[in-house]
């Protein structure tokens, strides 16, 4: 049997955590007959209101196609309006609506007790040392998705 590798398990662990997370997230979003998804796609055009789909479905890391679904619903739902885009008049801007303003307000309310929940029992100069540990593995990982080369190609050009 293989030992234990402390780098797997933390690789395990990050996925198990942000897999819960997510359940949890789902289970609370249903509390405003909304899904997680959608909850991601109000906050993140809370924080940047005016952005093209394609630039939301990328930054949600969303196929174009499901973030069109979830936008038309939340349309439908008068949270989000579209804006023609005055530079481009193909695109389309996304925007909340007055509607959204006081549900984000209980959404960052919701968000907040959930993690409470989550953290409990974490100080926050601990929670503030995950935080930049984290991050530290993220841009690790960026880099690394960043780079665009092929080891087995290298050692056949090294060894030729």
């Amino acid at each position: 049997m293989r030992p234990r590798s402390p780098r797997r398990e933390f690789a395990f662990l990050v996925n198990d955590v942000a897999r819960l997370l997510r359940t949890y997230a789902d289970q609370q979003a249903r509390r405003f007959g909304m899904t997680r998804a959608q909850w991601a796609v109000l906050a993140r055009l809370e924080y940047a209101e005016g952005m093209k789909q394609a630039e939301l479905a990328e930054l949600l890391d969303l196929q174009p196609i499901t973030l069109t679904r979830l936008v038309d619903r939340l349309c439908a739902n008068g949270l989000i309006e579209r804006r023609a885009d005055p530079a481009d008049r193909r695109a389309k801007r996304l925007y909340l609506t007055a509607q959204a303003r006081p549900l984000m307000n209980r959404l960052a309310e919701l968000g907040e007790a959930m993690m409470e929940t989550v953290l409990d029992g974490f100080d926050g100069a601990r929670i503030e040392a995950m935080t930049v540990e984290l991050s530290g593995v993220r841009a690790n990982l960026r880099s690394a998705i960043g780079k665009k080369h092929d080891k087995p190609a290298a050692k056949a050009a090294a060894a030729a």
